[in-house]
């Protein structure tokens, strides 16, 4: 069982998933800065200073944050997109990659070489 364990341990894609959710959890981080420091004043100041993370309203004794919903929704649609471009960028360079790496066609024969050709079919057919 610890042999099993071990082996399903050091498989690459185990690993893979290990270093997305590090790498992930990072750009989340980073995405969450964007938002929250950069992003939201500037929208506030067009919006008239609405600062939405202190929108709420209160419903009988509880307090309702709709504001901190809105910030959770554009986080997400802005770590939607930024994961779109990232992942736009990645496929476009792993098509030049593969472009690249692809064999080149082989070049033409030589014209003494078609002409030999058409000659040895000549004969064939005779």
């Amino acid at each position: 069982m610890i042999k099993e364990f071990r082996d399903f341990i050091m498989r690459g894609n185990v690993i893979d998933l290990a270093v997305a959710v590090v790498i992930g959890g990072a750009f989340g981080a980073i995405v969450n800065s964007l938002v929250n420091d950069i992003l939201m004043p500037i929208i506030g100041i067009i919006l008239g200073g609405i600062d939405f993370t202190g929108l709420s309203i209160q419903v009988g004794s509880a307090t309702v944050m709709y504001g901190n919903f809105i910030q959770a929704i554009i986080n997400f649609l802005l770590i939607g997109l930024a994961l779109f471009f990232v992942i736009k960028a990645v496929n476009k360079l792993q098509a030049l990659a593969h472009k690249e790496a692809a064999a080149p066609e082989p070049a033409a024969p030589p014209e003494d070489t078609l002409l030999l050709r058409e000659i040895r079919d000549l004969l064939q057919k005779q």
